[in-house]
């Protein structure tokens, strides 16, 4: 497995733009798919958006157009661009990591608040 550290995030009003980035450690030549999941007060942690090893991207449909997921291998980090912020979109950020022998693993979490 690999562990995860989050980083970015914060506070911006409506409209504005953040970013999140994640680095892998360990067995990082493990890993598959990298991701990003939310979860907000009282509601089901849900996917944002995944990205391959060969950076083929997938994202949620509350976030696409919005939102984009970059990889870059060499240093086991995935990044999360958010532009079009909105007060929904506030939650805890969590990092997420698939990899092979099947395994999943997340990170601590960051703090995205979008004030309207």
């Amino acid at each position: 497995q690999v562990q995860l550290v989050e980083s970015g995030g914060g506070s911006v009003q409506a409209g504005g733009s953040l970013s999140v980035s994640c680095v892998a450690s360990g067995n990082v030549e493990t890993i598959n798919d990298l991701g990003w999941y939310r979860q907000a007060p009282g509601r089901q942690r849900e996917f944002v958006a995944t990205i391959s090893a060969g950076g083929a991207a997938a994202y949620a449909d509350s976030v696409k157009g919005r939102f984009t997921i970059s990889r870059d291998n060499k240093k086991s980090a995935v990044y999360l661009q958010m532009n079009s912020l909105k007060a929904e979109d506030t939650a805890v950020y969590y990092c997420n990591a698939r990899g092979w022998p099947a395994y999943t693993s997340w990170g601590q979490g960051t703090q995205v608040t979008v004030s309207s």
